[in-house]
């Protein structure tokens, strides 16, 4: 690790073939892909749980990449979802890539495990101050040991592939797996995923899932640290940490977790996942996830009545996207506005409405002429508000201080199949 990328070549998976399928009321432009055991996957639009959408930004090609897989390794209630942030000069390559290999990585695990007869707990170790429900729970062990296993494979191929640049290029990663009640999460890096629920009040909540893992935290940047890398702070930008390699000046990573990026791995980046649980109940609606495009620019309640707002859940994650790039206008308006992507995986029936309709949360939520003053502070952005910096000046101080909705269209007639990857 850390090294130029080798010549060694790792298992591949096939590739997805597109199969054409009929699905009134929703995008015109989705492509079902069939992925392994048959699972349905998108890249792209909606279906009757679930709704995608990216969008550039200004800062060049499209970096962000997303996933669902639906009857995920050929149980049909299961769901795979997620999102990856690219960054770096072939950031986009290496965020395509690992969404396309990842979830038949996984896949492939849980079957081999089923096949096993082992498809209970597995033998692993439970840190001592986790120790509580979740950490018994016999989907969640077995499903803990099969991320994090698939995630290092998956940055091992990364690394063998010399096709992708990754040796200062990367992608971080969120991922959800819903089974029945059961929500396994999987984050590596800053991405988010954020679960909206009902509180005894009946009033839309939301419940963070992920922690940003970023290089200030504390047991991130001890572990940098202890290997010999730097966790420090441009003067220009002294509230974004990043890790510098020991003796330059680059390449300035503004996350403590990531796949790719091999010139860090050596000195305390990892692509572990940090992997959590959660039992879903009633009062649970829908689950968010979203790269760090919409949460520099929204706050997690404005993100879970947004989507709640959106008359037709297939515009949902559009209409959401829409109002983080006139967030980013209006606090940033010296920044560049940055890519973002998000998934929205409902977990009910579809309802006529979560809650007020789009004109009553305009004047609600939309009017940012109310905002506080201090959150146009954030106007002091850097231009380019980039995650890596080759080569620039850092502050060697102590690192102390830390809507509109649009009718969705009817699909066009059949398309022919293609077949997509190798």
């Amino acid at each position: 690790m850390g090294a130029c990328c080798s010549c060694q070549r790792i298992e591949r998976f096939e590739g997805y073939h597109v199969e054409e399928e009929e699905e009134k009321g929703f995008e015109d432009d989705d492509i079902i892909l069939r992925g392994d055991a048959g699972a349905r996957v998108r890249l792209q639009g909606s279906s009757k749980y679930v709704s995608m959408f990216t969008q550039q930004g200004k800062k060049g090609v499209n970096q962000d990449a997303m996933t669902v897989w639906e009857s995920f390794s050929g149980d049909k209630d299961m769901f795979f979802c997620a999102v990856f942030d690219g960054h770096g000069p072939s950031g986009h390559k290496v965020a395509r890539y690992v969404r396309d290999f990842l979830p038949a990585r996984i896949s492939l695990s849980y079957k081999q495990a089923s096949d096993d007869g082992k498809n209970a707990v597995l033998d692993i170790e439970t840190e001592p101050e986790t120790e509580n429900s979740e950490s018994k729970n016999p989907l969640f062990l077995s499903w803990k040991a099969r991320m994090t296993k698939c995630f290092h494979e998956m940055d091992e191929q990364l690394e063998g592939d010399a096709s992708i640049e990754s040796y200062c290029s990367g992608t971080t990663s969120v991922c959800v797996l819903k089974k029945g009640e059961h929500l396994i999460i999987a984050n590596l890096g800053d991405s988010r995923a954020v679960l909206c629920s009902r509180d005894e009040s009946n009033q839309l909540v939301p419940e963070q899932l992920t922690v940003d893992l970023k290089p200030n935290l504390p047991g991130e940047a001890h572990r940098i640290r202890s290997c010999q890398g730097r966790v420090l702070a441009m003067d220009e930008e002294p509230n974004v940490y990043r890790i510098w390699m020991p003796h330059e000046d680059c390449p300035g990573l503004a996350m403590a977790r990531a796949f790719g990026d091999f010139c860090l791995k050596d000195f305390g980046l990892i692509s572990t996942p940090e992997v959590t649980y959660r039992k879903l109940t009633d009062r649970d609606e829908f689950v968010v996830l979203a790269t760090d495009g919409i949460w520099d620019a929204l706050s997690n309640d404005e993100v879970i009545k947004t989507i709640a707002s959106a008359r037709n859940r297939s515009t949902a994650a559009k209409l959401l996207i829409e109002k983080a790039v006139r967030a980013w206008r209006y606090k940033f308006p010296r920044a560049k506005i940055d890519d973002c992507a998000a998934i929205c995986l409902f977990l009910k029936k579809q309802k006529p409405l979560l809650t007020k309709s789009v004109s009553e949360m305009s004047q609600l939520s939309l009017n940012y002429s109310e905002l506080d003053e201090c959150s146009c502070t954030g106007s002091a952005r850097s231009d380019d508000a980039l995650d890596t910096v080759l080569n620039c000046k850092v502050d060697e101080s102590p690192e102390n201080g830390e809507t509109t909705t649009n009718r969705p269209r009817k699909r066009r007639p059949a398309r022919k199949f293609e077949y997509v990857g190798e």
